[in-house]
């Protein structure tokens, strides 16, 4: 199918600086799409992920989403989400919207604030998290190049959802998470073997403050800046080891040590499955 005609816009996300967050790039209308197209278009761009509006109820503010990196499709994808509804809100007003997905339905609230830019807020499917196997953590650290001693024992291995599977492994330092260097073929292939998304790596700087990095091998990507749908998998996983034992927020701050820095904001609620995750996305210059 030629796709030379799509119209592909162009956002970054969880920040309010184009050179900042996580590229996503977005069509708002590819009913016409065939898969090997959406996978075309993903693959020609190179952004982690590509989302495309395949329907649309604009009355009800509904749109059905899929969302492809450069080498397969994913079920959900965080930052592209935010990066959509950020798209359709500024085309079509802020507001509530819906977001069909291959997941569930997705609410995404947006504002605009005073400035013009505006911030987004998924709620997220029901999140859960259950203990990392110790053969495939040893794998994982094993393709990272890490030691059981590079942990932090106060933050166990667990593999988290929030649409998707993360293997989330806690650093007991900010110098281990930003020494970064890993085999990007074996890991792609233990995550592959072990149904995970990203790997959700993270430094507790304090009980609301998360420092993060997200290998992405499986997408053909070596890290991502902003992983929404690992910071939602993140707060079930706080609060499954009761560290929001009370309504939280957290705020991850990623992309750092790449050169782009991200804001991601958690909001946990002990009595609810769901978790919120919210940010601006802005425009890429064309």
């Amino acid at each position: 199918m030629d796709t030379s005609t799509t119209q592909i816009l162009r956002y970054t996300a969880f920040t309010t600086d184009p050179s900042g967050g996580n590229p996503a790039g977005v069509v708002l209308d590819a009913a016409e799409l065939d898969d090997d197209a959406m996978l075309t278009v993903a693959a020609d761009l190179g952004y982690s992920e590509t989302a495309f509006v395949t329907a649309r109820d604009e009355r009800r503010r509904r749109f059905t989403v899929r969302y492809f990196s450069p080498l397969a499709e994913v079920d959900f994808c965080g930052h592209a989400t935010v990066a959509t509804a950020v798209a359709l809100a500024e085309r079509l007003g802020a507001g509530p919207l819906v977001l069909d997905t291959a997941v569930g339905e997705v609410p995404v609230d947006t504002a605009t604030g005073t400035d013009g830019t505006t911030r987004a807020t998924l709620t997220s499917v029901p999140t859960t998290s259950r203990p990392a196997e110790a053969s495939d953590v040893d794998t994982a650290l094993a393709a990272l190049g890490w030691d059981e001693t590079d942990l932090d024992p106060a933050l166990p291995p667990r593999v988290a959802f929030g649409g998707v599977h993360h293997l989330v492994l806690a650093a007991a330092t900010r110098e281990r998470l930003a020494d970064l260097d890993y085999d990007f073929d074996a890991l792609a292939a233990h995550m592959r073997r072990a149904g995970w998304t990203t790997l959700q790596l993270v430094w507790r700087e304090s009980p609301d403050l998360f420092h993060a990095r997200d290998p992405f091998p499986v997408g053909g990507v070596v890290e991502d800046p902003a992983t929404g749908a690992a910071a939602a998998a993140l707060g079930g996983y706080l609060r499954d080891l009761g560290l929001a034992a009370e309504p939280t927020v957290v705020t991850v701050h990623q992309g750092e040590d790449m050169g782009r820095p991200s804001t991601l904001t958690v909001a946990v609620d002990p009595d609810d499955a769901r978790v919120r995750v919210s940010g601006h996305a802005v425009p890429l210059p064309s």
